[in-house]
């Protein structure tokens, strides 16, 4: 990581990917592309790699619950990563330094061994290593308590989404990058919302600092969320120049990365 973390490096962020067995993984495979023709130095996974719809206590008991299947959620996350990193894993060159968090997704596995631990089992059970991140990547950045960790990268914070005060509540709000910075005056970067917002904050020394909240990398509409869906803005952001908590950035859309890459 120190190699990868030189004086100024770049950094591929890549929000919240949702994989979910009701919906393909296409995206997986641009993203693969994208990652072999760019060459990032460094890749951020933020979280929710993986949807685990069927461990979601918002929808126990709900008819769009039937279905959900621990099974065929973890074996969707997997292809997802696989797909991913095939490109970069068979054209034989030096891969990138990778990170991935916990998101609150995969937490909720953690969560449900909270109250039943008689379904943890490393073979017939719910095990957080049959995520296997430990295969896919460097660096796996896990919950600290009941809150996403933090991980920091030639001055700049990442984490699945940063809280504030006593009771550890996810920072939000109309105006989120200018409001993350405010709270934790440090660059800061996460994913969780599923919106995009930017903001630059700089000091009367000139020193500035960088706050990112950076959509969802998710092609499909949610059934959950409605009309919310048309507020995500997707694809993933490509930071450049990092160097002690300063970036040049790169926004890449879904659609623009599809035409790029889908052949």
């Amino acid at each position: 990581k120190e190699t990868a973390m030189a004086k100024s490096t770049d950094i591929l962020f890549v929000p919240d990917p949702h994989a979910h067995p009701d919906h393909n993984n296409d995206r997986a495979d641009w993203l693969g592309k994208y990652i072999l023709a760019t060459k990032p130095k460094i890749v951020v996974n933020i979280g929710d790699a993986a949807d685990m719809a069927s461990l979601s206590s918002f929808d126990k008991g709900k008819a769009s619950f039937s279905s959900a299947n621990y099974e065929k959620d973890i074996n969707a996350h997997l292809d997802f990563q696989d797909r991913m990193w095939q490109p970069i894993k068979a054209s034989k060159r030096k891969q990138p330094y990778r990170v991935v968090h916990e998101g609150n997704h995969e937490h909720r596995l953690k969560r449900v061994l909270e109250f039943d631990p008689h379904l943890a089992g490393e073979k017939f059970g719910l095990s957080f290593n049959n995520y296997q991140f430990n295969d896919y990547y460097h660096d796996v950045i896990e919950y600290e308590g009941g809150t996403p960790g933090i991980d920091e990268i030639n001055g700049v914070l990442f984490s699945h989404f940063f809280v504030s005060g006593v009771m550890g509540r996810p920072i939000g709000g109309v105006h989120h990058a200018a409001t993350m910075l405010n709270k934790n005056n440090q660059s800061s970067v996460q994913g969780h919302s599923h919106l995009f917002d930017y903001s630059i904050k700089k000091s009367i020394t000139g020193k500035s600092i960088q706050g990112l909240v950076g959509g969802v990398f998710q092609d499909f509409h949610s059934g959950w969320a409605g009309n919310v869906n048309n507020l995500w803005w997707r694809g993933m952001c490509h930071l450049r120049n990092v160097d002690n908590g300063n970036f040049d950035l790169e926004t890449i859309g879904m659609d623009a990365l599809r035409k790029a890459y889908k052949e």
